[in-house]
């Protein structure tokens, strides 16, 4: 089978998505011809391409057409918009002619899945959407844009986009319902988790990102990863004030769109240190430096996003502090291993009292440790991609 994979970025662009659409793209390509759409790299890429307009090249098995949109940096919105709309206008006629006989579309940019689906129907080709951000409910709740006659009927032909596909993948449970709720039938949503690479979790040994993050607290809640606008920082903050001479540390590491905003609003904090991304070799380092990891979703945003850091988080067999909603997957996962604990991500004194509660008892996480091991293991990344693989070939039929 002959696939066409819609995503604009793709390695050596250094976004999540752009590894994931790598990710998929390598598997699909086990039993399947894979051809990925993509633009010219602009997210912080490891190498600069000059202008053209269409570039063919291999990434293994993979075959990768690009088209020459722009590649401003992402910092100003008007550039990143250019990117997006640029490519969007290059790859509608090199989508109609590349051979295929089933269209995958994944959601960078947001309106990529609507794309994807337009070439499937010109072509009356199978389609399956890949969901990892649902927009423009994303836009919507992260205050980027407002609800008017613009958004509304980017909804509506999002919708049209769901009821085309042969299938729809989502990243967890609170996302298939969101999807449900907009008129698609659940047998055709499937859900395939990002999941777990396991291994043996690294050890600290004074290494020196682990100094850095730990630096003299007691205690340490990390929150390792993008501070993008789904996140209840706010709530952190102020929590953050409430412990400021306890010896409990919050240590965001990462970069993201609300970072400065989060970094101004714990201006002179104690209890607040912020460092940048580590590279990837340094990751296990970090991750074992934590006493406790944060994963948060703003009240609103659940199934809109999922953070597929939680499960890196249980492979390191670290608890973990859900700053989300009841109904979001986090919360429901860690609940239910018993692998750490929740809060409600628009009060401050729950995030306190839970991170008082992990510290004063420290004979808790080693078994908590162990019981987010041993949930990893339910979503190891093999065995996910391989749903991911089934589900395609299930559209494809």
């Amino acid at each position: 089978m002959r696939i066409l994979l819609v995503n604009q970025y793709f390695p050596p662009d250094m976004s999540a998505t752009a590894y994931m659409a790598q990710t998929v793209a390598a598997t699909l390509a086990r039993r399947h011809q894979v051809t990925v759409l993509a633009g010219r790299p602009s997210y912080d890429p490891t190498e600069y391409h000059p202008f053209y307009w269409f570039r063919t090249e291999e990434n293994g098995p993979v075959r990768i057409c690009r088209v020459g949109s722009t590649a401003f940096p992402r910092r100003r919105m008007a550039r990143r918009l250019s990117n997006y709309l640029s490519y969007l206008v290059m790859a509608l006629p090199d989508g109609l002619s590349i051979p295929a006989d089933l269209v995958m579309a994944m959601t960078d940019p947001p309106v990529a899945g609507l794309l994807g689906a337009w070439l499937a129907r010109q072509r009356r080709l199978p389609f399956v959407y890949n969901i990892r951000d649902l927009y423009p409910d994303m836009a919507l709740g992260g205050a980027i844009v407002q609800n008017d006659a613009w958004v509304q009927g980017w909804e509506r032909m999002h919708r049209r986009a769901l009821r085309q596909a042969a299938r729809v993948i989502v990243l967890g449970e609170d996302m298939r319902d969101r999807i449900a709720a907009k008129g698609v039938d659940p047998s055709r949503i499937a859900i395939v988790r990002d999941g777990a690479v396991l291994g043996e979790p690294a050890a600290v040994n004074g290494h020196p990102s682990a100094a850095a993050i730990r630096g003299g607290f007691e205690f340490v809640a990390l929150h390792a990863g993008n501070i993008g606008f789904a996140g209840a920082w706010e709530t952190l903050a102020k929590a953050a004030r409430q412990m400021e001479n306890e010896g409990t540390g919050i240590v965001f590491v990462g970069q993201g769109a609300w970072r400065d905003r989060l970094a101004n609003m714990t201006a002179g904090s104690r209890a607040v240190r912020m460092l940048p991304f580590r590279p990837p070799e340094e990751v296990p380092y970090v991750m074992a430096a934590a006493d406790v990891h944060i994963v948060t979703v703003r009240r609103g945003l659940e199934g809109v996003v999922v953070p597929s850091k939680l499960y890196g988080i249980l492979a390191a067999g670290k608890p973990v502090l859900a700053v989300a909603p009841p109904s979001s997957d986090v919360v429901r996962i860690v609940t239910c291993a018993g692998c750490g604990l929740a809060a409600d991500p628009d009060d401050p004194a729950e995030v306190v009292a839970a991170l008082r509660a992990l510290r004063a008892k420290p004979e808790l996480l080693p078994e908590m440790g162990r019981r987010a091991r041993e949930k990893a293991r339910e979503f190891e990344r093999g065995r996910q991609l391989e749903r991911l693989l089934d589900v395609v070939e299930e559209a494809a039929g």
